[in-house]
């Protein structure tokens, strides 16, 4: 039981930080942020950080009812959540910006919005798609495991936040460091690394769903 524990706090830590990825919701929080003085940057930063913080909480606690009342089946969600999350990691591999995440437009309208630590920085970039699929099929696994392994989802949240914040505080030190090459380097192998995270979820969802096709019973 402590391994599978510790297995899934790692898978589970693993994946949430990965979806989220705080080094691309920096980028794109410098980009936007650019003309504003630091006290402003920092207020969005704090901002967007707890929205998405919020938003993710609400969907752990919550996403598994949403799915009974449209008779959604969990298999179904993770088969169709790896499909996404696959989709991403794609893009990631090849150094784009998510369009899930932050389409063109979104960006583009947002330079001309007072306030962008909802749209486009807490939703779509740091709570999208990505984040909630992956935070809903946790959760459900969690529920099957052991009330530890909830908490243990919860805090994954919360890390995965906490580490966002702190890199958009110290964005401006974190970007000359490391450079768009190094960004580039370090997105396609997170990329990678979702990609394997969501071929597994898809592989989980088929075996739940087709038992006797995969050999189960």
């Amino acid at each position: 039981m402590a391994g599978d524990v510790l297995s899934f706090a790692l898978l589970s830590l693993s994946s949430i930080i990965i979806i989220v990825n705080p080094l691309g919701a920096t980028l794109i929080y410098v980009s936007l942020t650019s003309s504003m003085d630091q006290n402003t940057r920092n207020s969005i930063a704090k901002d967007s950080c707890r929205f998405a913080l919020l938003i993710l909480l609400i969907v752990a606690l919550i996403g598994t009812w949403v799915l009974q009342v449209f008779g959604i089946s969990l298999e179904a969600f993770r088969i169709a959540g790896g499909i996404l999350l696959f989709g991403i990691g794609m893009e990631m591999v090849y150094a784009k910006t998510s369009r899930t995440k932050l389409t063109a437009t979104e960006k583009y309208e947002s330079r001309d919005t007072e306030d962008i630590s909802v749209m486009p920085l807490a939703v779509p970039m740091i709570a999208g798609p990505g984040a909630i699929t992956t935070t809903i099929v946790l959760m459900n696994e969690a529920s099957v495991i052991t009330p530890v392994a909830i908490v243990i989802v919860l805090f994954s949240i919360l890390i995965s936040i906490v580490i966002t914040y702190y890199m958009m505080r110290n964005s401006d030190y974190i970007m000359s460091r490391i450079g768009q090459r190094g960004y580039r380097a370090i997105n396609r192998l997170m990329g990678m690394l979702l990609i394997a995270i969501a071929v597994q979820f898809v592989i989980n969802g088929i075996r739940l769903a087709f038992p006797l096709f995969t050999g189960g019973s």
